[in-house]
């Protein structure tokens, strides 16, 4: 299938396509039509490899860690120990991710109470949270936005 119908089918858009094409995402074949620029030509292994970069972008890695991640696989070097190395890695930065949504849920649900009781007692304090995740995960303190405030 041609580019338009590869990026009606995975959902993607045109440019996107061609963006993961030149990190090498996604290898389609060439045709040899279409001159000095041939067409693009893309095959179900493609529809599979742009899902492949949605379910790792979702679990939070990056482009090029999917890059990099795709290179190891395409040569054959992907262990099923390597695989585990890689999810293990994630899994860590989703519970930590986890954690301090967690924390971002509880802040927001004592403001909302903290509010809707008409703004008696202490108001609650994203610092306060902040540290609670800095304590729970070893982390540095993040400042909130100054709107949350």
């Amino acid at each position: 299938m041609l580019i338009s119908e590869f990026a009606r089918v995975t959902g993607l858009t045109r440019d996107t396509v061609r963006f993961y094409a030149r990190l090498g995402l996604l290898q389609p074949k060439t045709n040899g039509k279409g001159g000095r620029h041939p067409y693009s030509v893309f095959t179900d292994e493609d529809i599979q490899a742009a899902e492949m970069i949605r379910i790792a972008q979702s679990l939070g890695m990056s482009l090029k860690e999917i890059a990099a991640f795709t290179e190891e696989r395409l040569k054959g070097h992907l262990t099923n120990k390597r695989r585990v190395e890689i999810m293990s890695a994630q899994l860590v930065g989703l519970e930590a991710k986890a954690t301090e949504l967690q924390l971002m849920i509880s802040y927001v649900r004592a403001k909302i109470d903290w509010l809707s009781l008409g703004e008696q007692g202490q108001q609650p304090d994203f610092g306060s949270y902040a540290r609670g995740r800095s304590q729970a995960t070893g982390d540095r303190i993040v400042k909130p936005p100054q709107a949350i405030r």
